[in-house]
């Protein structure tokens, strides 16, 4: 998928695995108990509220998994606005099979698309403005790329993946360094000795901190965390295009609009993956 590139095939397939172990064990009991082994039936993707859909892609690799034999018929794709009483797919095959994926394709797809709904939302709220939403690293431990593959199919942008892959330089990380000029120096000494290639954020608190990230420089973004308004706009003001910017820190939907009025190129909004709620749906027999 464009701009995800974690949903690699051998990262899809380790997580729907590791559910599936963690879910069937040493088998679906109800299942092998009550229905017979040659019985066929099927079942619709059935939406029960109003939101963003997200995780279609990921429920018809859960089916193939499970069994190669069931068969999905898409009626939405992901990102479809979707309200009460639409049928996202239906799937028919071995009615065992059907049972044995349903409980992770409503996990995957219920939580997905809430995150899809909210980013959506938020999104919504940017209009008029150049900044982007970006996610957090606050996600579901061994969850992860299901809810920032949901932020992106919500129309937000992921930041990080993970601790690897970009380098942040938070306040606790300057304050051991014993400063902003020698965290990002020893960063830099660091990225030269190992080889790598990483960009490097670096959060401010204060305009003072802005000004000596940007008297020291050899960044790729400016953090601006849990400031005002008033100083938001002043920093971007300073940075003056030089670096991209950042808003972050307790940014909720009644402030993030003001937020994008000042000028960042980007929010990040944890609550995105940490407190979306889910989108009621369910697979029902026909």
């Amino acid at each position: 998928m464009q701009n995800a590139p974690y949903l690699t095939p051998e990262a899809l397939s380790t997580f729907i695995r590791t559910a599936l172990t963690e879910d069937v064990g040493d088998g679906d009991h109800s299942s092998l108990a009550a229905i017979p082994a040659n019985a066929r039936n099927r079942a619709k993707l059935l939406v029960k509220g109003e939101g963003i859909l997200a995780g279609v892609q990921l429920a018809r690799l859960i089916f193939r998994e499970v069994d190669p034999a069931l068969r999905m018929e898409l009626l939405l794709t992901d990102g479809a606005p979707v309200k009460h009483g639409d049928v996202a797919f239906t799937v028919e095959g071995p009615a065992r099979s059907i049972l044995t994926a349903e409980r992770l394709v409503l996990n995957c797809m219920q939580r997905m698309s809430g995150i899809a709904t909210y980013t959506a939302y938020l999104t919504t709220l940017l209009a008029g403005t150049k900044a982007k939403l970006l996610d957090t690293r606050k996600t579901t431990p061994n969850f992860r790329l299901c809810e920032k593959w949901a932020v992106v199919i919500g129309g937000g942008v992921n930041h990080r993946y993970g601790l690897f892959d970009m380098i942040m330089l938070k306040d606790n990380h300057v304050d051991y360094a014993g400063g902003i000029r020698q965290a990002i120096e020893a960063t830099h000494a660091y990225l030269k000795r190992t080889g790598r290639d990483l960009p490097i954020e670096v959060e401010t608190r204060s305009l003072a901190e802005v000004q000596q990230v940007l008297e020291t420089g050899g960044v790729y973004r400016i953090m601006l965390d849990n400031m005002r308004p008033a100083q938001m706009r002043e920093a971007v003001r300073l940075i003056g295009g030089r670096y991209q910017t950042e808003a972050s820190g307790g940014i909720t939907e009644q402030t993030i609009a003001e937020v994008a009025a000042t000028g960042v190129d980007f929010i990040s909004v944890g609550a995105l993956t940490h407190s979306a709620t889910i989108l009621d749906i369910s697979l029902k027999a026909y």
